[in-house]
This record gives C-alpha cells, sequence and structure tokens, in this order.
C-alpha cells in the first residue's frame, strides 16, 4: 500500500509535508482541536513555497450520481491528500477511510497526521 510509484513520486512532497507538520506541532504543542493545526500546516507550506488547497469540494456519486460532497483537510501541490487528526493513534478505520477520499479526489498519495501526542504520527497511503 506504501510502496508503489505514486508514493515513491510524492516523496519529496510528502517529506516536506510531515516536515511542515513537525515543525507545527513542535511551535503550537499537543492537545489542541484539529482545526488550529490544519491552519498552522498552511502557514507553513507558505513559509516553504509549497501551494496546497484547504478545504476543497469534491463530489461524491453513485451510480452516475451525485449523492454527496467530500471536503479534504488539504491538497498539496495538486497531489498529495492530507488529512489531519487528533486521536488516539491512526488505526485501520483511517486508513480505509483515506483509500475511500483518495478515489473520491483521483488522487493516489495521501498522508494522516496526527497531531494527539507530543510526537507526530503519520502514515502515508497510496493506491
Amino acid at each position: 500500500m506504501n510502496t508503489d510509484e505514486h508514493g515513491l513520486k510524492s516523496g519529496s512532497i510528502t517529506e516536506t509535508v510531515i516536515g511542515c507538520a513537525m515543525e507545527v506541532l513542535n511551535t503550537l504543542g499537543h492537545g489542541l482541536l484539529e482545526r488550529p493545526y490544519e491552519n498552522a500546516l498552511v502557514v507553513e507550506l507558505q513559509y516553504r513555497n509549497t501551494p496546497c488547497l484547504q478545504q476543497p469540494r469534491f463530489n461524491v456519486t453513485y451510480k452516475g450520481v451525485t449523492v454527496g460532497e467530500y471536503v479534504p483537510d488539504l491538497i498539496v501541490k495538486g497531489e498529495v491528500l492530507v488529512d489531519t487528526k487528533v486521536i488516539d493513534r491512526i488505526t485501520d478505520h483511517e486508513l480505509g477511510q483515506m483509500l475511500n477520499y483518495l478515489k473520491v479526489t483521483g488522487l493516489h498519495v495521501g498522508l494522516i497526521l496526527n497531531f494527539k501526542r507530543s510526537k507526530l504520527e503519520w502514515k502515508r497511503v497510496s493506491l
């Protein structure tokens, strides 16, 4: 799941995002809600001249009919979907969600970033 060509191709982007997330966590500390981390991550990415879209909207379709909407936290450089979390730990549930998010957006690489503890937990997921 993490070693296909898309994961390797977007490796420098994911490394940049993880570095930014570590800086955010080191600066803000742990224990906040998700939104401040997401917003601070956007700021840090901008400081590093890394373009991102915050909360773009995607239609969810079923048999050609729009049945809902998915709003990811961030899409970095048009390639990597980023989902910020403040949870006990990243589980198979979050990994499964990310796979669905990648399908909805048409992207191939996602990062789950967990800001719950003093050390950043992250998982890279690819289709």
